[in-house]
């Protein structure tokens, strides 16, 4: 029973207008060439930076540099801020979900009729 109204929580969930907000902003990002070549960079900087701090050595200065300016000229593009936006809308939805959940569930604890499950 938890089961299916998880599944139909979730189908209810991926019908809200800022769910289909978020995927289309994620699909607009992906169409765009420089964000996509910008972010495949700023993965390899982060590499090189994290694979630095794991040996407890000081990551090159022309890399995190790099990084900053890629991660900068990332979010200054429309359509990272469109999605910025429409996840932070999402993330309210779902705050608002996880919220409800948890009063159904102190609810449920202090209730004394059992529901077969």
């Amino acid at each position: 029973m938890i089961e299916e109204k998880a599944v139909e929580l979730g189908r209810l969930i991926g019908q809200t207008e800022e769910f289909k907000l978020v995927n289309r902003a994620r699909d607009g990002i992906e169409d765009v060439t420089e964000i996509k070549a910008q972010t495949q960079r700023l993965e390899m900087l982060a590499q090189t930076i994290e694979q630095h701090v794991r040996e407890k050595k000081e990551p090159p200065k022309e890399a995190t540099e790099e990084y900053e300016n890629l991660m900068s000229s990332i979010q200054a593009h429309p359509k990272y801020q469109g999605l910025i936006v429409a996840q932070s809308n999402f993330d309210k939805i779902m705050h608002m979900v996880n919220e409800k959940i948890l009063e159904g569930m102190k609810a449920g604890a202090e209730s004394s009729i059992i529901i077969p499950g």
